[in-house]
């Protein structure tokens, strides 16, 4: 009358339902999920914005962290002066500079 039931159990799984039925394949899984989701572009819009701030010149437009809108008057290591109005100069660190407005304008 258990036969049915010896022979499901006895029954050869496919190999996937083995594998995905491990936890730690599952744990697995889902940091390799995260990763391609979550990591890996954060990682790519960092170095895209490390890549701006080092080409950073004079006479480029920017948008600094605090929302001013300026013109790059000039540019030294880790400071960025920055003209906001006429004959107003403000000193900025380069970490602080995030766009140019007429690029984001573009997109």
């Amino acid at each position: 009358m258990f036969e049915f039931l010896n022979a499901a159990a006895t029954a050869e799984l496919p190999w996937y339902s083995t594998i995905l039925s491990n936890p730690f394949t599952m744990i697995i899984l889902a940091f390799a999920i995260m990763y391609f989701f979550m990591i890996r572009p954060q990682r790519k819009r960092q170095k895209e914005i490390e890549n701006f701030r080092n080409s950073l010149q004079v006479g480029q437009e920017v948008v600094t962290s605090g929302g001013l809108y300026g013109k790059i008057k000039q540019v030294e290591d880790n400071i960025v002066n920055v003209e906001i109005a006429h004959n107003v100069v403000i000193r900025v660190d380069k970490s602080a500079v995030y766009a140019n407005p007429s690029a984001a304008n573009q997109q």
